[in-house]
């Protein structure tokens, strides 16, 4: 399995099968990412919420690739109100599709559309593909629950913001690392723009002194895991 990072939260994941899984594909309006919209293919689109910095360019791929979109039931409603196909699910429900298991968890933050519409719930995903577990936080503040999650899931990887203001800031996220527990914690939603700016490195260094792994993938980077 493969993991690629295009900066801000936006990640692709391509299965040892072949599946492509996008999350959170916003691309072409990110000043920081290295890749454009029209060069990503995706079977699945995952949204953790439907801000625009994240729902991105989810709909311009999954019309080109005929995507299926997973997320929150009022998300996937809105999905598929604009044509294309949705898998409903909800926070703490999980699923099999054919790429492997995916289960939504809590997240605090908030979920509105570009067009204002109320999006549902914002959610994280665990993600359990090729016998590794990917926890994908989504936007959100640190909560105590995140030691169940780990505790539950054995999670190998965890994407985790760093960017404070609108998420968790460096202190909140080395916190969040403590509880959940993961193998190696990556940082992600950092720097794309200048309200969220943080240094990785400083995440990095910090997760390191309380015993944990980090690795800071580079925006664009795609690695094996």
């Amino acid at each position: 399995m493969k993991l690629r990072y295009f900066s801000h939260s936006a990640f692709q994941i391509t299965t040892d099968s072949g599946k492509r899984i996008l999350i959170d594909p916003f691309l072409d309006g990110n000043p920081t990412s290295t890749v454009k919209a029209a060069d990503v293919d995706a079977e699945f689109i995952i949204l953790t919420h439907a801000h625009g910095d994240h729902i991105g360019d989810a709909f311009s791929i999954a019309k080109r690739c005929n995507s299926l979109f997973i997320c929150v039931n009022e998300l996937a409603d809105y999905c598929a109100s604009k044509g294309f196909n949705a898998h409903n699910m909800h926070i703490g429900g999980g699923h099999t599709f054919d790429f492997g298991h995916v289960k939504f968890t809590i997240a605090h933050h908030g979920s509105m559309t570009p067009d204002n519409q109320y999006a549902g719930e914002p959610s994280g995903v665990v993600l359990s593909i090729d016998g590794k577990k990917l926890y994908h936080t989504g936007d959100t503040g640190l909560f105590y629950d995140m030691k169940l999650i780990g505790e539950m899931n054995e999670l190998d990887y965890m994407l985790l913001p760093i960017g404070d203001n609108f998420t968790m800031g460096i202190t909140d996220a080395v916190k969040a690392v403590e509880l959940a527990n993961p193998k190696i914690a990556i940082p992600m939603h950092y720097n794309t723009f200048p309200v969220i700016n943080a240094d990785p490195q400083l995440f990095k260094k910090k997760v390191e002194l309380i015993g944990k792994n980090c690795k800071i993938m580079e925006f664009g980077q795609e690695i094996d895991l």
